[in-house]
């Protein structure tokens, strides 16, 4: 992140995603990857039933209207059930609900009904015109195959029973053509039937295969989101391990040689009781640190964690600025604020963006009286109601806890809504000038890898 390419990429990708996370978001917006596909599935499949009823009053048009309004009221029944049946399948897809079995035969009988009524229509409506009239209803009889199983496919569970589905539905339509029409028409509405249930079949199987995938796919985001956070408590267990397994094999060591020695009367013993005891008091001091900081939290690492953790998440992280030459009380408390946002992040909203930009404001003319400011700000999208942690409010415990760390070295925070759907939190620590280092991280050890990474 050093050098002026690098920062004008980095400008240029956080005014994108600034763009980007200001931008109000409606209904849509507000949707995650997964809810969108849904709404787009369901949207969909919910207009195969009205487009079924479209075509069938368009093609009901030259028929009279004695013999059309039968077959337009079993078209009304049809959508209706269609309709209906689709919802139901994609809940029970989704594991919403159970496999509506009972509305999917209702539909699959209804679709036979259906095509029984265009076919006795078809043979008594008169010769002539006959070309319109076979379109007509030919079309309507094979609108009611093709539909009843291209959407009854949704609440089948394997491909095998699709293909069962196509072929009963062409089975039936040709016996059922064959029964009341020539042998040429049965098989031409049989071929007409097996071309269409099979492509509106194809279609659906392959949405609802799309659907799934897409299912998985978050699941394995928030996975990964899951993981991210168990490896940062595996690597607070190691950083626990370090401290207490060495300091509690020597007290354990000392403790039985002053049992020793208290048994043969030797003052010694109370030496290594005085030394147990040190060792006691230093562990605890240690596990303080621990458990307040990391032993110390270190800004190049959390800046560089921040951006896996939320990668993993899948959510688009850039980050602007260096800390080297910040001294390590301001580090370590702008770390703590890395984290928590980071955190806050993960746990509320929807993100798909995130700007963590780290800037260092010089000192006024006077230093004293102006004292140059490390900014941090972090900045996220995918926030439906921006109203919690408000500036000014009291906010969450985490957000008050960083208040508290901040005050200690003087600094402030900031959070607060940025837009219709963004979040944006600010830290500000000033930096005396007494205390600026050539560089604030010693090389070696887990920071200086860091720091090699964000560069």
């Amino acid at each position: 992140m050093t050098g002026t390419g690098d920062d004008e990429d980095g400008a240029t990708y956080g005014a994108t995603a600034q763009a980007a996370i200001r931008r109000p978001r409606m209904w849509w917006g507000r949707k995650g990857t997964a809810a969108k596909v849904e709404a787009y599935t369901r949207i969909s499949f919910q207009f195969f039933p009205v487009i079924q009823l479209v075509t069938a009053l368009f093609s009901l048009a030259p028929v009279p209207a004695g013999s059309a309004l039968p077959v337009a009221g079993a078209v009304l029944v049809h959508t209706a059930i269609g309709l209906r049946l689709t919802g139901q399948a994609l809940d029970w897809g989704a594991g919403r609900r159970a496999q509506p079995r009972r509305l999917l035969c209702l539909y699959v009988v209804w679709s036979f009904v259906g095509a029984a009524i265009a076919a006795l229509v078809l043979v008594k409506l008169p010769n002539d015109p006959p070309d319109a009239y076979f379109t007509a209803c030919a079309g309507t009889f094979v609108l009611f195959l093709a539909f009843g199983c291209g959407l009854g496919v949704l609440v089948l569970r394997t491909h095998r029973q699709s293909l069962l589905a196509v072929a009963v539905a062409t089975l039936g339509g040709w016996l059922l053509g064959s029964a009341l029409l020539p042998a040429p028409a049965a098989a031409a509405l049989a071929l007409s039937t097996l071309l269409s249930s099979g492509g509106l079949t194809l279609a659906s199987r392959f949405s609802v295969w799309l659907l799934h995938a897409v299912y998985e796919l978050d699941e394995a985001r928030h996975t990964r989101a899951r993981l991210a956070v168990a490896e940062e408590r595996l690597r607070f267990g190691r950083d626990l391990h370090d401290v207490l397994g060495r300091n509690l094999s020597v007290i354990a060591l000392k403790s039985e040689l002053a049992v020793r020695l208290a048994r043969r009367d030797r003052p010694e013993a109370v030496e290594q009781m005085e030394e147990v005891q040190r060792i006691a008091q230093e562990s605890q001091r240690e596990v303080r640190e621990v458990v307040r900081g990391y032993r110390e939290a270190d800004l190049f690492t959390e800046l560089l964690g921040a951006q896996g953790v939320l990668s993993a998440a899948g959510i688009t992280c850039t980050v602007t600025g260096t800390p080297t030459g910040l001294p390590r009380p301001v580090q370590a408390a702008l770390a703590w604020v890395v984290r928590e946002a980071v955190t806050n992040v993960l746990r509320h909203g929807n993100a798909a963006h995130c700007r963590i930009a780290l800037t260092v404001v010089p000192a006024g003319p006077r230093a004293k009286d102006r004292p140059a400011v490390a900014e941090l700000t972090v900045e996220n999208d995918g926030v439906p109601s921006a109203t919690a942690d408000s500036p000014g409010s009291n906010g969450g415990h985490g957000l008050a806890g960083l208040r508290e760390r901040l005050a200690a070295e003087q600094g402030t925070l900031e959070a607060g809504p940025a837009g219709k759907s963004a979040f944006r939190l600010v830290a500000r620590v000033p930096v005396p000038a007494d205390e600026v280092a050539e560089a604030g991280v010693p090389a070696g050890g887990a920071s200086e890898r860091a720091r090699q990474e964000l560069e």
